[in-house]
Protein backbone atom coordinates (compact mmCIF):
# COMPACT_ATOMS: atom_id res chain seq x y z
CA UNK A 1 0.00 0.00 0.00
CA UNK A 2 1.84 3.28 -1.04
CA UNK A 3 1.48 6.21 1.40
CA UNK A 4 2.98 9.95 1.15
CA UNK A 5 4.76 9.88 4.70
CA UNK A 6 5.70 13.76 5.22
CA UNK A 7 2.73 16.49 4.65
CA UNK A 8 3.41 18.52 1.68
CA UNK A 9 5.25 21.87 1.82
CA UNK A 10 6.83 20.17 4.95
CA UNK A 11 10.61 20.66 4.89
CA UNK A 12 12.56 17.32 4.74
CA UNK A 13 15.94 16.53 4.79
CA UNK A 14 18.70 14.63 2.54
CA UNK A 15 18.29 11.01 3.20
CA UNK A 16 14.75 11.27 4.82
CA UNK A 17 12.08 8.47 3.84
CA UNK A 18 9.20 10.83 2.28
CA UNK A 19 6.94 8.31 0.58
CA UNK A 20 6.46 4.21 0.32
CA UNK A 21 4.98 2.19 -2.35
CA UNK A 22 5.53 2.24 -6.11
CA UNK A 23 2.14 4.82 -6.62
CA UNK A 24 4.89 7.50 -6.16
CA UNK A 25 7.34 8.57 -8.64
CA UNK A 26 10.71 10.15 -7.73
CA UNK A 27 11.50 13.28 -9.02
CA UNK A 28 13.79 16.71 -8.62
CA UNK A 29 15.68 16.29 -5.55
CA UNK A 30 14.71 12.85 -4.94
CA UNK A 31 15.56 9.10 -5.74
CA UNK A 32 13.77 5.28 -5.17
CA UNK A 33 15.62 2.76 -3.05
CA UNK A 34 12.93 -0.05 -3.21
CA UNK A 35 9.61 0.54 -2.10
CA UNK A 36 10.80 3.67 -1.13
CA UNK A 37 11.29 7.59 -2.19
CA UNK A 38 13.96 9.37 0.05
CA UNK A 39 14.96 13.31 -0.49
CA UNK A 40 18.21 13.95 -2.24
CA UNK A 41 18.60 17.70 -0.27
CA UNK A 42 17.38 20.08 1.70
CA UNK A 43 13.76 21.49 0.65
CA UNK A 44 9.87 21.97 0.62
CA UNK A 45 8.17 18.70 -0.31
CA UNK A 46 5.73 19.10 -3.57
CA UNK A 47 3.66 16.55 -4.74
CA UNK A 48 1.68 16.63 -8.10
CA UNK A 49 -0.31 13.46 -9.63
CA UNK A 50 1.80 11.48 -7.37
CA UNK A 51 5.06 12.73 -8.69
CA UNK A 52 7.31 13.50 -5.43
CA UNK A 53 9.99 16.82 -5.91
CA UNK A 54 12.17 18.57 -3.53
CA UNK A 55 12.18 22.71 -4.06
CA UNK A 56 15.27 23.48 -2.68
CA UNK A 57 15.07 26.70 0.21
CA UNK A 58 17.57 28.89 -1.59
CA UNK A 59 15.62 31.64 -3.00
CA UNK A 60 12.40 31.48 -0.80
CA UNK A 61 11.77 33.63 1.96
CA UNK A 62 11.33 32.01 5.21
CA UNK A 63 8.62 34.32 7.25
CA UNK A 64 9.73 35.28 10.49
CA UNK A 65 8.08 37.81 12.97
CA UNK A 66 8.47 41.18 12.86
CA UNK A 67 9.58 41.34 9.16
CA UNK A 68 8.34 44.15 6.83
CA UNK A 69 7.38 42.22 3.69
CA UNK A 70 5.43 43.49 -0.01
CA UNK A 71 3.17 41.25 -1.04
CA UNK A 72 -0.21 40.67 -3.54
CA UNK A 73 -3.57 39.85 -3.02
CA UNK A 74 -4.40 36.52 -4.05
CA UNK A 75 -8.08 36.29 -2.64
CA UNK A 76 -10.64 37.52 -0.46
CA UNK A 77 -12.29 35.18 1.85
CA UNK A 78 -15.09 36.29 4.61
CA UNK A 79 -13.07 37.70 7.05
CA UNK A 80 -9.67 38.40 5.06
CA UNK A 81 -7.71 37.66 2.27
CA UNK A 82 -4.94 35.73 1.26
CA UNK A 83 -1.23 37.04 0.25
CA UNK A 84 1.49 36.06 -1.59
CA UNK A 85 4.50 37.23 0.43
CA UNK A 86 7.08 35.22 -1.62
CA UNK A 87 7.40 32.11 0.79
CA UNK A 88 6.11 28.53 -0.29
CA UNK A 89 2.99 29.03 2.48
CA UNK A 90 0.63 31.88 2.16
CA UNK A 91 -0.40 34.66 4.90
CA UNK A 92 -3.17 35.55 6.14
CA UNK A 93 -4.55 39.47 6.74
CA UNK A 94 -7.48 39.34 8.76
CA UNK A 95 -9.84 42.06 8.22
CA UNK A 96 -9.26 42.86 12.05
CA UNK A 97 -5.39 43.75 11.20
CA UNK A 98 -5.99 45.94 8.32
CA UNK A 99 -9.21 48.00 8.32
CA UNK A 100 -9.74 50.74 11.11
CA UNK A 101 -13.29 50.94 12.67
CA UNK A 102 -15.97 48.55 13.15
CA UNK A 103 -16.79 46.19 9.89
CA UNK A 104 -19.95 43.98 9.70
CA UNK A 105 -18.41 41.26 7.43
CA UNK A 106 -21.62 39.81 6.39
CA UNK A 107 -22.78 43.21 4.62
CA UNK A 108 -19.41 44.02 3.63
CA UNK A 109 -17.28 43.65 0.19
CA UNK A 110 -14.15 43.39 1.07
CA UNK A 111 -13.11 44.07 -2.45
CA UNK A 112 -13.89 47.57 -1.49
CA UNK A 113 -10.75 47.25 0.59
CA UNK A 114 -8.02 45.55 -0.88
CA UNK A 115 -8.84 43.56 -4.18
CA UNK A 116 -6.98 40.32 -5.71
CA UNK A 117 -3.93 42.14 -7.24
CA UNK A 118 -3.32 44.96 -5.02
CA UNK A 119 -0.15 45.10 -3.66
CA UNK A 120 0.38 45.82 -0.33
CA UNK A 121 3.19 46.83 2.59
CA UNK A 122 2.62 44.75 6.04
CA UNK A 123 4.14 43.75 8.71
CA UNK A 124 4.46 39.82 10.06
CA UNK A 125 2.42 39.67 12.76
CA UNK A 126 2.57 35.80 14.22
CA UNK A 127 3.82 32.56 12.17
CA UNK A 128 2.69 29.67 13.83
CA UNK A 129 4.03 26.15 14.39
CA UNK A 130 2.26 24.64 11.54
CA UNK A 131 3.12 28.09 9.11
CA UNK A 132 -0.06 30.04 9.28
CA UNK A 133 1.05 33.53 8.84
CA UNK A 134 -0.79 36.70 10.13
CA UNK A 135 -0.30 39.80 8.86
CA UNK A 136 -1.03 43.38 10.23
CA UNK A 137 -1.14 46.68 8.37
CA UNK A 138 -1.94 48.48 12.19
CA UNK A 139 1.46 50.02 12.13
CA UNK A 140 2.34 53.49 10.64
CA UNK A 141 3.72 53.70 7.17
CA UNK A 142 2.14 50.42 6.52
CA UNK A 143 -0.67 50.51 3.29
CA UNK A 144 -1.79 49.46 0.09
CA UNK A 145 0.77 50.41 -3.44
CA UNK A 146 -1.11 52.49 -5.97
CA UNK A 147 0.14 51.39 -9.36
CA UNK A 148 3.47 49.64 -10.05
CA UNK A 149 5.24 46.85 -10.14
CA UNK A 150 6.96 44.30 -8.36
CA UNK A 151 10.66 43.34 -8.71
CA UNK A 152 11.94 40.00 -6.93
CA UNK A 153 15.66 39.42 -5.27
CA UNK A 154 16.89 36.50 -3.31
CA UNK A 155 15.90 37.83 0.37
CA UNK A 156 19.42 36.93 1.57
CA UNK A 157 20.41 39.74 -0.71
CA UNK A 158 18.27 42.59 0.55
CA UNK A 159 20.33 44.00 2.83
CA UNK A 160 23.00 44.53 -0.18
CA UNK A 161 20.16 46.08 -1.90
CA UNK A 162 19.76 48.59 0.77
CA UNK A 163 23.31 49.17 1.32
CA UNK A 164 24.45 51.00 4.66
CA UNK A 165 22.86 53.37 6.08
CA UNK A 166 20.16 52.75 2.84
CA UNK A 167 23.15 54.35 0.91
CA UNK A 168 22.53 51.74 -2.34
CA UNK A 169 18.46 52.57 -2.66
CA UNK A 170 18.75 56.19 -2.45
CA UNK A 171 21.60 55.96 -5.25
CA UNK A 172 19.36 53.97 -6.98
CA UNK A 173 16.29 56.11 -6.58
CA UNK A 174 17.95 58.98 -7.14
CA UNK A 175 19.08 57.92 -11.12
CA UNK A 176 15.89 56.33 -11.85
CA UNK A 177 13.67 58.88 -10.98
CA UNK A 178 11.37 55.86 -9.74
CA UNK A 179 9.76 55.54 -5.79
CA UNK A 180 10.85 52.25 -4.52
CA UNK A 181 9.73 49.93 -1.63
CA UNK A 182 11.78 47.03 -0.92
CA UNK A 183 10.63 44.04 1.75
CA UNK A 184 12.32 41.88 3.57
CA UNK A 185 10.67 38.88 1.67
CA UNK A 186 12.71 39.82 -1.76
CA UNK A 187 9.82 41.69 -2.82
CA UNK A 188 10.50 45.00 -4.35
CA UNK A 189 7.81 47.60 -5.50
CA UNK A 190 8.77 50.16 -8.09
CA UNK A 191 6.75 53.19 -9.40
CA UNK A 192 7.75 55.94 -12.03
CA UNK A 193 8.63 56.12 -15.87
CA UNK A 194 8.81 52.91 -17.77
CA UNK A 195 12.24 53.61 -18.41
CA UNK A 196 13.35 53.71 -14.66
CA UNK A 197 11.42 51.06 -13.97
CA UNK A 198 13.83 49.22 -16.17
CA UNK A 199 16.71 50.61 -15.17
CA UNK A 200 15.76 49.63 -11.38
CA UNK A 201 15.49 46.15 -12.47
CA UNK A 202 19.08 45.94 -14.19
CA UNK A 203 20.52 47.10 -10.79
CA UNK A 204 18.64 44.73 -8.91
CA UNK A 205 19.74 42.06 -11.30
CA UNK A 206 23.57 43.40 -11.09
CA UNK A 207 23.00 43.01 -7.32
CA UNK A 208 22.05 39.89 -7.21
CA UNK A 209 24.66 38.57 -9.55
CA UNK A 210 27.74 40.12 -7.94
CA UNK A 211 26.00 40.82 -3.81
CA UNK A 212 29.47 38.45 -3.24
CA UNK A 213 31.65 41.11 -4.43
CA UNK A 214 33.56 43.94 -3.57
CA UNK A 215 33.28 46.97 -6.02
CA UNK A 216 29.62 46.56 -6.13
CA UNK A 217 28.45 50.25 -5.53
CA UNK A 218 30.42 51.71 -7.89
CA UNK A 219 29.73 49.43 -10.46
CA UNK A 220 26.30 49.90 -9.77
CA UNK A 221 26.51 53.62 -9.82
CA UNK A 222 28.77 53.46 -13.02
CA UNK A 223 25.68 51.56 -14.83
CA UNK A 224 23.32 54.35 -13.42
CA UNK A 225 25.63 56.84 -14.25
CA UNK A 226 25.71 56.10 -17.95
CA UNK A 227 21.98 54.79 -18.44
CA UNK A 228 20.11 56.84 -15.85
CA UNK A 229 18.73 60.27 -15.71
CA UNK A 230 19.64 62.71 -12.62
CA UNK A 231 17.17 64.84 -10.79
CA UNK A 232 18.28 68.28 -11.62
Amino acid sequence: MSELLVNEKEIVIPGEEVAKGMDFLPSMGTFREGESVYAKKLGLLEVKQHVIRIVPLNGYYMPKRGDTIIGVITNTGFSGWTVDIGSPYDANLPVGESVRGRLELLRSDLSRYFDVGDIIVANIYNVTKSKIIQLSMREQGLRKLNGGRIITITPSKVPRLIGKSGSMIVMIKKYTNCDINVGQNGYIWVNGPLEGQYLVEKAVKLIEKEAHLSGLTDKVKEMLEKEGVKNE
